[in-house]
């Protein structure tokens, strides 16, 4: 009997230590997400934006600035939810941690990397749009923490009487893209930055590419028999 007890707990750490590991692989291709998107120039989506938009204003790395907003959002599920705010939701700051750091690495793996043209533009956001998708399903599948910004959207849709996720969503980002566009004309030369035709796009077809991602993926990690034993 101590012997299955045992063999049950081994089994349950390794599962955990599983998904934290896929969690962590998925947070990592959403960093490489970020840099193709912020290296085609084409405009960031409106959860990158933000944060670009002050590391120019303040002289710090994208990926300390990634930290400091997500941090922000962590904050404003706090003053939303009040007692409703689970002290385990706090781990959220972790990831933040985790993924700002994510980012600056990422800028040193592939930021030197080079398509030239519009075309070469437009090819490095569709890299970036795809990993995007890719490190949302992975990091969502784990089941574990969600990031920040999906986080905040939960908060505000559950404090809304019949309130729905997406439509929150899409008010959410674009109150996002306001806020980086005052602080770049603000805090910056009066020009725009980040926000370009590549915003639109990221906005419209990150969502898309996740239903695709969603299939195939989950397929590809059932087939290695890595979900089964979750």
């Amino acid at each position: 009997m101590k012997f299955v007890i045992l063999q049950d707990k081994s089994e349950n750490e390794g599962r955990w230590l599983r998904r934290i590991l896929i969690y962590v692989f998925g947070v990592f291709v959403l960093s490489l997400g970020v840099v193709f998107s912020v290296n085609a120039g084409l405009g960031l989506s409106p959860v990158q934006v933000v944060p670009f938009v002050f590391s120019l204003a303040g002289g710090l790395t994208l990926g300390t600035s990634m930290f400091a907003v997500l941090t922000i959002f962590t904050l404003l599920q706090i003053a939303i939810l009040r007692k409703q705010f689970k002290l385990i939701q706090l781990t959220q700051i972790v990831v933040a941690f985790l993924f700002g750091y994510m980012v600056d690495f990422s800028f040193f793996l592939v930021g030197g990397v080079q398509f030239y043209g519009y075309f070469g533009q437009l090819l490095k956001l569709a890299i970036g749009i795809i990993l995007t998708a890719c490190g949302v399903t992975i990091h969502m599948q784990a089941q574990l923490v969600n990031l920040p910004p999906e986080a905040l959207t939960a908060a505000i849709t559950s404090k809304i009487p019949n309130g729905e996720f997406h439509k929150v969503r899409i008010v959410q980002d674009l109150t996002l893209v306001t806020i980086a566009a005052v602080l770049s004309f603000v805090t910056l030369d009066g020009n725009l930055y980040g926000i370009r035709e590549g915003t639109v796009i990221s906005a419209v077809l990150v969502g898309k590419c996740i239903q695709y991602t969603n299939r195939i993926l989950a397929s590809s990690l059932r087939a290695l028999r890595v979900w089964k034993n979750l």
